[in-house]
Formats: C-alpha cells, structure tokens, sequence
C-alpha cells in the first residue's frame, strides 16, 4: 500500500520568471495570479514556451527544476528502498524506527500484507509476525533490555509502512514516470498517478512523459 496526502506545488512564479531570462522575453509573459492571489494560473504563451523547452530536453528545461513538490508518503519498507534510488534534487524526513519501533503496540494497519499468503506449511502469516514483534515489545518494555530492541529491529519484515515528508521538483517527477511506469509493484503505480495528476504536469509534458 501507499498513501500519499498532505500534498503542496510551489515555485511557478519565480520558475516562469527565470524561463525567460535567456531571451529577455519578460514582457511576452502572460501568466498572473487568480483575483484573490490564491492560485498562479499560467498564461497560454508561458504555456507554450514551457512546452518548447520541455521536449527540447533537460538541459533546456531548467524552469521544471525550480518549481517545487512535498507530500508526506507512507509506503513500506520494500519500496522506500527502491526510492531511494532518487537522492539527486530529493530530501525526505522519515519517522524514526530506531527511536519510536517500541512506542506503540504492533498492528495490521503497520504494515502493507494486502498481498501476504497466509499458509501453515512453513510460511510465517501476518498474525505470526504480530505475535512475535509483539512479544518482544512487551519483553522490552519489561526489561528495557537492549537484546528484546534487537528483536524488533532485526526481524521487522519489509512490508513496515514508514511515513516520509518528501521534497522534490517537477523534473524528478518526470524522471520517476518515466522510468517506474509498468512497474511490478502497486506502489509505484499509484504514485505515478499522484505526479501526473499535479498542476499543470499534463499541460506542460503534453500527457506524454
């Protein structure tokens, strides 16, 4: 599973801004704030330099590196590992697993079992794995011995869901459709929706990233 909220797009002023500085072409700007500033609305003719300079090719496309993204993400382990990939333009802010795996009891909710088989000839199911984290929390809380947090650190499985608030701009955006679309994972499905359905991301790629 992945839950992607919190979601937050800024930088097209200053991005459409610097966009025309090569030229000089400011004056041919016509993108402006809605009436009550709360929207930036880009204006045909920026429209369709961004596009120009999209299919031009990242060396000509720098505006896509100045307008900004963050979103809280919560996904397992397994696919926080592939994302990883991404640390150029990137900073996430994780909750902690070595300071807070103890603080609360373990749940389903926790983790991301929705494809998990549950089968009794050898393979742990989602309650053996409950049961087993949860007892080496309560033998930690007991004893605060540092052997029981070794317990829960060790054998955490990944499909732990960990919450991250991520940064990152439209051109790493384009990066992660482009290369995770089609991937096996659902995950990476559903967060290319979440990139692609972003303000103006369609408009400006032509709906062909």
């Amino acid at each position: 599973m992945i839950k992607v909220e919190l979601t937050d797009v800024w930088g097209f002023e200053h991005a459409v801004r610097g966009m025309r500085n090569p030229m000089n072409s400011w004056d041919r700007g016509d993108s402006h704030y809605s009436m009550d500033r709360s929207r930036f609305i880009i204006g045909k003719d920026d429209l369709k330099l961004m596009q120009k300079l999209y299919k031009a090719g990242t060396e000509h496309r720098k505006f896509m590196r100045q307008i900004f993204i963050s979103m809280d993400i919560t996904a397992p382990l397994y696919w926080w590992k592939e994302f990883d990939t991404y640390k150029i333009g990137t900073t996430a802010n994780s909750c902690s697993t070595m300071h807070k795996i103890h603080s609360k009891e373990f749940s389903p909710d926790d983790f991301s079992f929705e494809n998990l088989v549950n089968t009794h000839n050898g393979r742990k199911t989602a309650k053996d794995i409950l049961n087993a984290l949860n007892h080496f929390r309560e033998m930690y809380l007991q004893s605060k011995s540092k052997k029981y947090w070794w317990q829960m650190i060790q054998a955490l499985p990944t499909s732990y869901n960990q919450k991250r608030t991520v940064t990152m701009n439209y051109e790493n955006a384009v990066t992660i459709i482009r290369q995770r679309y089609g991937h096996k994972l659902d995950e990476w499905k559903e967060l290319i929706t979440e990139l692609s359905n972003l303000p103006y991301m369609q408009e400006i790629t032509g709906g062909g990233v």
